[in-house]
């Protein structure tokens, strides 16, 4: 049995060249396979009809949620309400003022939509949206410690999903990892005695997919807040 070239497949199909390298690639593995012995037009049709609508198929796909947890980050986090959706529809529709002033009629920015509304619910200074937390983290530390040591506690140096470790990610922002306590125990007084000239940040790591249980103590985010605001 002869596999038909790309070429051929385009020609015989009036397909693209993407297209045409699937059908190709399931025609070698079929045969690998020793489930095709002869490739008559019939066959070669429903095989690219088959690769045609797997291709053609968008990968992302309304599931349904039994996992108990109501917001998942793998299938998607949390719903989004029907009055956001309509928005999206209309601005993606249209064309939109995404960096450009309407007042002035200047080039603006993309950031400044939610910008606002973040400083309101968080109470910081600035916000800045990117689209995932591992970067959030990466230019936290590199905009506010690099070159410093942040302090952060030996019971929260996690590692999650997609290789995210805080120790690498503190070396890729150009920070001083400075380990204090231990794995089931930190005290305020151990970031406070860790604190010196060259500390850059005081660092709370949520641990969102584990827990250490038992004989335990960890500082709580108000308290590291309060001792960063008392040494300045």
């Amino acid at each position: 049995m002869r596999i038909p070239s790309v070429n051929e497949i385009k020609q015989k199909f009036a397909c693209g060249t993407p297209l045409a390298r699937r059908v190709v690639s399931k025609v070698r593995e079929l045969f690998q396979k020793g489930e095709l012995s002869e490739l008559t037009d019939e066959v070669l049709k429903k095989i690219f009809e088959e690769t045609k609508k797997e291709y053609e198929t968008p990968h992302l796909r309304r599931v349904i949620n039994a996992t108990g947890v109501v917001v998942h980050t793998n299938l998607g986090r949390a719903p989004l309400p029907t009055l956001a959706l309509e928005h999206i529809y209309t601005i993606g529709k249209y064309y939109s003022n995404l960096e450009f002033e309407l007042d002035s009629g200047r080039r603006g920015s993309r950031y400044v939509h939610v910008q606002e509304l973040l400083k309101e619910i968080t109470g910081a200074e600035s916000a800045l949206v990117v689209n995932n937390n591992a970067s959030a983290v990466l230019i936290t530390l590199n905009t506010l410690a690099k070159g410093k040591e942040v302090i952060v506690s030996r019971g929260e140096l996690v590692e999650i999903g997609g290789s995210f470790r805080i120790p690498e990610v503190m070396t890729w922002a150009g920070c001083i990892l400075r380990e204090v306590g231990t794995t089931n125990k930190t005290h305020l007084f151990d970031y406070e005695r860790a604190i010196n000239e060259n500390t850059g940040l005081l660092l709370k790591v949520h641990k969102s997919n584990y827990a250490i249980v038992g004989f335990t103590h960890e500082v709580t985010t108000e308290e590291l807040v309060a001792l960063g605001r008392k040494k300045g």
